[in-house]
């Protein structure tokens, strides 16, 4: 049975394309206003329901579109009783549009930003700039920033915090750090991309009434790396199916005394669901490696016509090489040979850096052969990307998710740009920003283990760009399976948890049809409603 999913679900939308369908439901018959206020009820019902002891509110007010929703929300919770003040940065009567229709609606207490002390408020919601700003915070707006952020007052910030882009998470000068965020149809880069997503605190993504289908005109190319994402293209054990079934793995092993990295991404190729994984181990490691091994097989692999037999076997589908295996020629010619032969790679760490004096040699190898999908996967952190791309990594211009989508075209290859807001991209464009994880996986050969995930989901025939991203997802999830204390041989024994949530995503998709919206656990039931609910009072209609 095939489960339908909608990848727009998980879509990120740049500033400008959330401006176009903005524009597109306003077109279509829905006012301005209409979203306005629609947002702001968003926001006081988050302020209301999270914060319910929170009697004096300010609301900062910007120029724009974020300032007409601080009025909007201002006016909804004066009518929840709220102690409420407007902190405006410009005079109200120089509002336009939407914007003023907002701030003419609201008849409560207005003061001027340079009169806001973040002391006097239980509450401060955030409407200074939204996911548009383009210039560095400065002045008097930097100093309120500052000012609050050095405050114990809690912060809601709209759409995203005053002072973070929307479409590269970057702080333009300095920027407001909130508890929670809500912001409206889809999120943006901004969100995910640090340092916006250390900036975010907790996201919500609200309706406010714009059709998922006008995403069929943006077309966008950024996704939130779920589920929703690459789950229709996962492959699942059959009742009827067998271990060949499921693929054969091979990650090459280093030397005797660098064996271990090879040894955890082979078990975490095992468990990450491939049918079979073999190590090709050095014959002076073969003893090393055969006293830690059990369902992972071994085998002698020494020369080049060792690697040219073991390639005559088709089975043999999906390639690790680099952890532990030693930077040099030797690395060079096992990565020519794998690629040569259309088989699919996952390349790390030793052998990243093998192609570092001429990463192009490393390029033209992807380039060649009869496989239409992306067969080299490449998995760098910021100082591996450095070694292959230097240039991109010069480039201040470049946020990281544009510095992985370029990296994917000139590689011709999955790159996994890795941090805590991993990207993903593919050379036709397409990228993927993960929020999985926690900040134990920093710790020594976690990256080890993400190889062997990703090999697995090769393995089994999934297609490049998606099998990296559900690697990345479970890696991410195996990490909070566990918790505090985490090592990197933890993962592996983690991911049976991690495949059965899967395998209850998917159940729950087969039930329920996708809307378009992103589907969470939590969608396959619907949640209590909060006591505190019926006591908010919102706009009519």
């Amino acid at each position: 049975m095939v489960v339908k999913t909608d990848a727009t679900g998980v879509a990120l939308l740049t500033p400008q394309e959330m401006a176009q369908a903005d524009q597109a439901t306003i077109a279509a018959g829905t006012e301005g206003i209409v979203l306005m206020e629609r947002a702001a009820s968003a926001v006081a019902e988050k302020a209301l329901t999270h914060w319910p002891f929170a009697k004096r509110i300010a609301l900062l007010a910007g120029p724009g579109n974020n300032g007409g929703d601080a009025f909007a929300a201002a006016s909804i919770l004066a009518r929840n009783d709220r102690e409420v003040v407007v902190y405006h940065l410009s005079p109200i009567e120089k509002l336009s549009g939407d914007a003023a229709k907002a701030a003419g609606a609201y008849h409560g207490r207005t003061e001027p930003l340079e009169a806001f002390s973040p002391a006097d408020h239980d509450l401060v919601v955030d409407g200074l700039f939204g996911a548009g700003l383009g210039r560095p915070l400065e002045g008097g707006v930097a100093d309120t920033v500052d000012k609050l952020n050095a405050s114990a007052t809690p912060v809601l910030a709209i759409d995203l915090p005053s002072g973070i882009a929307g479409a590269t998470g970057r702080m333009m000068g300095t920027a407001i750090t909130a508890n929670a965020t809500v912001t409206f149809f889809r999120r943006k880069p901004g969100h995910l991309l640090e340092p916006g997503r250390s900036h975010c605190g907790e996201v919500t993504v609200t309706d406010i009434g714009i059709a998922a289908d006008v995403l069929a005109a943006i077309e966008p190319a950024n996704f939130a790396n779920e589920p929703l994402l690459w789950l229709e293209r996962l492959s699942f054990p059959t009742d009827a199916g067998h271990k060949y079934d499921r693929g054969h793995a091979v990650v090459f092993s280093g030397s005797a005394s660098k064996t271990g990295a090879a040894r955890m991404a082979a078990m975490a190729a095992l468990r990450g669901g491939a049918g079979l994984v073999t190590i090709f181990s050095p014959a002076s490691a073969v003893l090393v490696n055969a006293a830690h091994l059990t369902a992972v097989m071994l085998r002698a692999c020494d020369s080049a016509e060792d690697l040219g037999q073991c390639l005559e076997d088709k089975r043999f589908n999906a390639f690790v090489l680099g952890p532990g295996f030693g930077v040099g020629e030797g690395a060079r010619r096992t990565v020519e040979a794998v690629l040569a032969a259309d088989r699919r790679l996952v390349l790390d760490a030793d052998g990243i850096t093998s192609f570092a004096e001429d990463p192009d040699a490393l390029f033209a190898l992807a380039s060649d052969g009869a496989v239409d999908d992306a067969k080299l996967v490449l998995t760098p952190h910021e100082g591996e990307f450095k070694r292959l791309f230097p240039d991109l990594t010069a480039n201040d211009e470049l946020c990281k998710l544009d510095r992985a989508r370029q990296a994917a075209a000139r590689a011709r290859a999955i790159v996994v740009l890795k941090g805590r807001d991993t990207v993903i991209a593919a050379p036709d464009g397409r990228a993927a920003i993960n929020a999985t994880g926690t900040p134990w996986l920093a710790t020594a050969g976690t990256g080890d283990v993400l190889t062997g995930l990703i090999a697995a989901q090769l393995a089994q025939g999934t297609p490049s760009f998606e099998a990296a991203c559900a690697g990345v997802w479970m890696h991410g999830k195996a990490a909070e399976a566990f918790g505090p204390g985490l090592i990197a041989e933890d993962l592996p024994s983690m991911l049976p948890r991690v495949h059965a949530e899967i395998a209850s995503l998917r159940l729950a998709l087969r039930r329920r049809p996708c809307s378009g919206s992103a589907f969470s656990p939590s969608a396959a039931a619907p949640a209590a409603p909060s006591p505190r609910a019926a006591r908010v009072v919102f706009p009519s209609g």
